[in-house]
């Protein structure tokens, strides 16, 4: 799998994750896909994404 796909399938998860949470558990969860959202708009920026540092770990290219 590219890197890309994989960031965008994490990435969507989190924030379907955190809006369920939001809904079915307390408020307080949206908290995740917000910073779900500030991660992607930074790292357009600064091409620094903190999960490529994972997958650099775990040697996916």
């Amino acid at each position: 799998m590219k890197r890309e796909f994989i960031i965008r399938i994490v990435a969507g998860s989190m924030v379907l994750i955190g809006i369920s949470l939001a809904y079915f558990v307390t408020i307080e969860w949206l908290l995740l896909p917000a910073f779900v959202g500030l991660n992607l708009i930074q790292s357009s920026f600064t091409k620094f994404c903190p999960l490529e540092v994972v997958l650099d770990k775990m040697e996916i290219k």
